[in-house]
């Protein structure tokens, strides 16, 4: 790639950091949220939940939106709206003033992965775009695990409500940056796109819904791993902080890597890019088990950092699959669809998880989850079977 298409790389990354950073702000508060609102670990999962929720309701219509008026628009005013949410969430009263704004928060941040994605289908070159993929998705990790820092290393010397603040002036410096910078050469779409034609392309069909158990297996480790160290293991929330802010770096490492093989192993794109995934989906589901039988720091660190390479390393080659199965002009849409799956398996994972731990143990939440991984692998195979429609070029 040449410099301005890395600069273009470089500047959507960076917005996505910091978008990610003010989004799971809210899954590493969850046992500030816990202790401050005298919440069970049910109540905290329906906070993820709330996140989800407003992140779903608004995906597709956001998504329609970014192809029709570009993606410079929505991430700018996306960012600004994230911002304000992160001063909402901080200055919470109670449980349902909480549940709201992150609610709120998750709405806005709907314009996060059909513009991200439509900037790198736009400008990026097909031989590089896997990568370019890839290193973007680094975004979605990097933000989550500087934000697992900012509010747990905070909350030890102010309030919990620190880090959510900090975050805030984070995301209005870079939108300001990324209104400024960013430049396309597409011309904006003249039409909303045919939501019907994704409806009836059958091989996008299935990886959307595999998206149902990846999202739920992946959402649910990002708000439970603090609470599983801290609970379970025995370690501090500080220590909890730092393990989450380890999983997003190995799952950072994991999006770039599988990006950087989508676009170097030989094949056909749509059978090489959907083994990836499927690999990727498979060991997942055995590293769930691993964890469930952790006992000390120093290896659920372990177990914790591996695992992040897997299931937080997918989304990466997840969008890039994606792209070999709906035309260029869907991309955003497609991305609204397949990202509203993966909030789908949010919006109900996180509280099952919780209840099951209640009702049981750590071990049973983490096995559901592996069983979870596994029916997202038995909907891959079938999207690797499921030849894409024959107007679309991978």
């Amino acid at each position: 790639m040449d410099r301005d298409l890395w600069q273009t790389v470089g500047l959507v990354t960076t917005w996505q950091i910091a978008a990610s950073i003010c989004y799971y702000a809210v899954f590493a508060a969850g046992p500030f949220f816990r202790d401050a609102f005298g919440l069970s670990r049910f109540g905290v999962g329906l906070t993820v939940t709330a996140l989800t929720l407003g992140y779903a309701v608004c995906l597709i219509p956001v998504g329609a939106l970014t192809d029709r008026y570009g993606e410079r628009v929505t991430l700018t005013g996306g960012l600004v709206g994230l911002a304000a949410g992160m001063v909402l969430v901080a200055s919470a009263s109670g449980y349902t003033s909480l549940l709201i704004a992150v609610g709120l928060l998750g709405a806005v941040y709907s314009t996060a992965m059909p513009g991200t994605n439509k900037a790198v289908y736009d400008t990026i070159p097909a031989s590089r775009l896997n990568t370019a993929m890839g290193i973007k998705q680094v975004g979605i990790t990097g933000g989550s695990g500087l934000s697992a820092l900012l509010v747990t290393g905070l909350a030890g010397y102010f309030v919990w409500q620190a880090g959510f603040l900090v975050a805030a002036v984070i995301g209005i410096v870079v939108a300001v940056a990324f209104y400024t910078l960013y430049r396309t050469t597409q011309e904006r779409t003249a039409e909303y796109p045919d939501l019907r034609a994704l409806t009836s392309n059958r091989s996008y069909v299935l990886l959307a819904l595999s998206g149902l158990f990846l999202g739920a297996a992946l959402f649910t480790t990002t708000g439970y791993t603090i609470l599983y160290v801290e609970e379970s293991i025995g370690g501090s929330i500080a220590f909890g902080g730092v393990v989450l802010a380890i999983v997003q770096l190995f799952g950072s490492g994991g999006r770039v890597l599988s990006g950087w093989l989508a676009d170097r192993l030989p094949g056909d794109p749509h059978k090489r890019i959907g083994g990836i995934l499927l690999v990727q989906t498979l060991a997942s589901g055995v590293l769930f088990l691993v964890v469930a039988r952790t006992s000390t720091p120093r290896s659920a660190g372990f177990a914790f950092a591996v695992l992040g390479f897997f299931v937080l390393g997918f989304t990466g080659v997840y969008y890039s699959y994606m792209t070999t199965l709906v035309s260029p002009g869907a991309v955003g849409s497609a991305t609204a669809g397949c990202q509203l799956t993966l909030n789908a398996g949010a919006l109900v994972a996180p509280p099952v998880f919780g209840l099951l731990v209640d009702t049981a143990d750590y071990r049973a939440g983490w096995s559901f989850l592996a069983v979870t991984c596994l029916l997202a692998a038995i909907l891959v195979a079938a999207v690797i079977r499921t030849p894409p429609p024959r107007a679309v070029t991978a």
